[in-house]
């Protein structure tokens, strides 16, 4: 669907690179039948090499000055790159833009909302605490970012993409259409969800390197322990990070110091969800006493996590139930794909 849908825009000067990884699925045998009936499409196929290294080749096969990404478990909306290029006619010097998304999960599609955070001066600082963008949305501007910059870097497995905004972002105007044009896929096959881990593990290392640059912190040693390990003792020592960090960026410069604190909220947010992940939550409830972020999480969330520490079982179960009811709450918020991608032949 992720091509089909590549030939389906209303922006019909394109170039479609698709890159068979080494698949073991009828991927190729797809790709040649959909080469058949238009060639715009070029394929190559051979051993898997991964994903950082096949990112690389598609941009050295690219051609053209404007290189789109696109993953194949998405669906671009029929006016994705045609508004996406007006955006760039409109400032040619803007190196990278990203879009809005909806999700697909299954067979029903959530809508999306814009953001308030995405304000264009604040993308620089942003990118410094998460990826600013869905990979799949990105269009890059190759009038504008040099070659030897437009490389995804193998030090940064399963964030390369945190890196390189964050390098393009630092020194080019970037920009965010703030409107859904890609239906983004949820499922638990995703290269996000089987190497969630190790993702997390470099966006940490990223983060860090992005704090000492930024003179936030001359010690991050706090984000490698946690990610290696979530223990009473890796917490305490993020705990005070977190802290200092907030005392940081509260006596930023004014015209700043709202977008380190929409950053930092964002990367709270992160470690949050990586230390609930591990199902233990008196851990949780011991970061949120010692950050004092309480007020932070939902009101469904704190009564859940209050008895952690004495009764650790009793939270397991409420958390639990407040997952469901998450799941429950996204599926009746959601519509049919059918309603919105009805040319894929949902029923």
């Amino acid at each position: 669907m992720a091509i089909e849908s590549l030939l389906r825009q209303d922006y019909k000067s394109l170039e479609i690179i698709a890159i068979d990884d080494g698949s073991t699925d009828r991927s190729l045998e797809i790709l040649e039948r959909l080469r058949q009936a238009d060639r715009r499409i070029s394929i190559v196929s051979r051993e898997n090499r991964g994903l950082i290294a096949t990112l690389n080749e598609g941009l050295r096969l690219a051609t053209g000055e404007f290189v789109a990404r696109m993953d194949a478990d998405d669906v671009a909306y029929s006016t994705r790159l045609s508004r996406q290029m007006a955006l760039f006619d409109e400032q040619p010097r803007l190196a990278m833009c990203g879009t809005g998304v909806d999700r697909l999960i299954g067979s029903r599609v959530l809508r999306g909302k814009p953001d308030p955070i995405y304000r264009a001066a604040s993308l620089p600082v942003l990118s410094a605490f998460f990826t600013i963008f869905i990979h799949s949305t990105v269009v890059y501007n190759r009038r504008v970012i040099p070659n030897d910059l437009l490389v995804y870097d193998s030090a940064y497995p399963h964030a390369e993409d945190f890196d390189l905004f964050r390098r393009i972002a630092g020194r080019f105007p970037v920009a965010m259409i703030d409107e859904a044009l890609i239906a983004y896929r949820i499922h638990d096959g995703s290269v996000t969800s089987k190497h969630l881990r190790q993702m997390r593990q470099t966006h940490l290392k990223i983060v860090a390197e992005n704090i000492e640059r930024q003179g936030l912190s001359d010690d991050t040693g706090a984000l490698r322990e946690i990610g290696l390990s979530v223990t009473s003792g890796s917490i305490r020592s993020l705990a005070q990070l977190v802290l200092a960090l907030e005392r940081t960026i509260a006596v930023q410069p004014t015209e700043t110091r709202g977008a380190y604190e929409d950053g930092f909220l964002q990367f709270f947010y992160f470690l949050y969800q990586l230390i609930a992940d591990e199902n233990r939550p008196e851990l949780t409830h011991e970061f949120l006493t010692r950050t004092a972020k309480w007020g932070l999480i939902r009101r469904r969330e704190r009564y859940g996590l209050m008895p952690a520490v004495r009764a650790p079982w009793c939270s397991r179960l409420s958390l639990a139930a407040s997952r469901k009811a998450d799941d429950l709450a996204r599926y009746l918020q959601s519509v049919p794909a059918a309603t919105v991608l009805p040319q894929f032949g949902w029923l």
